[in-house]
């Protein structure tokens, strides 16, 4: 009997694993039972569960999407601190994270010196793209040059530069921080080129459009690269006091006030007693 009464069971379980419907084969139990207490009927408890469904699939595709774009960490606009950079556009930025600008094939520059959260704010960027279904792809200047040289010593170039020209949103940071060969230099021109008005970009530098030529090398390549980045461009002015910097004070602070308290204090002048 009780062989008999398992068998739906062990079939169901069978046939939503078949169908990859893990939410269905876990939760269609509990489901079931607040369906019965609520006496809801058959539709709704299905449309309960394919909404449990969709909501997983759409949170495990949203994971997939940030482990393929190579994050070095996972940051969001919600913990990015506006008010240390009041030269950057904050509106600007929240309007970008809707993601329209993908949509128009736009570009982003983050112009500014170091420490200033352009990293942050690409991807924060990033991570709501992933978050809207978009692929992404996120890697140093210098990083990205050596994939790319490294794939023609391997005979693999136009596979990478195929890929790479796939993204709806590639993220390129830091670029100037490191000068670039001749040949790195022509290799990165040309993933740009080929991302021109077939994908968005955003890349992050600290030096302004006029210092550009010291990465590149030569000024008609730079200038070439330039027209073809800010044809259609939103350029994020990040200058001001390092951000890092500033929380590493405030750390110090922090750190000095908490050892002061440890210090014994004069009872009636609460000055410290070092004696």
């Amino acid at each position: 009997m009780s062989g008999a009464i398992e068998t739906p069971q062990v079939l169901l379980a069978h046939h939503l694993k078949a169908l990859k419907l893990p939410t269905f084969l876990r939760e269609y139990a509990k489901v079931a039972a607040e369906c019965a207490k609520d006496r809801a009927d058959h539709p709704k408890f299905l449309l309960r569960l394919a909404e449990l469904e969709l909501l997983d699939r759409e949170r495990r595709l949203v994971e997939r999407r940030i482990r393929a774009a190579h994050f070095p960490a996972v940051k969001s606009l919600d913990t990015f601190d506006f008010t240390a950079i009041p030269s950057l556009n904050k509106m600007l930025v929240l309007d970008l994270a809707r993601c329209d600008y993908i949509n128009a094939h736009d570009n982003i520059i983050a112009l500014g010196n170091s420490g200033t959260g352009k990293t942050h704010v690409a991807l924060a960027l990033g991570l709501a793209a992933c978050q809207r279904g978009l692929s992404v792809g996120f890697m140093t200047a210098a990083g990205l040059v050596h994939q790319l040289m490294e794939a023609r010593d391997e005979r693999r170039l136009l596979r990478l530069q195929a890929q790479l020209a796939s993204l709806k949103l590639l993220i390129i940071d830091e670029l100037g921080y490191v000068p670039l060969s001749q040949t790195g230099a022509e290799l990165l021109f040309e993933v740009f080129s080929q991302r021109h008005e077939r994908g968005s970009t955003i890349v992050t530098s600290n030096l302004p459009f006029e210092d550009w030529t010291s990465v590149f090398g030569a000024e008609r390549l730079t200038g070439a690269l330039l027209d073809r980045l800010t044809h259609h461009v939103q350029i994020l002015e990040m200058n001001g006091e390092s951000y890092r910097l500033k929380q590493s004070r405030a750390r110090r602070r922090k750190g000095i006030e908490k050892a002061g308290d440890d210090l014994p204090h004069d009872p009636e002048t609460g000055e410290i007693n070092d004696s």
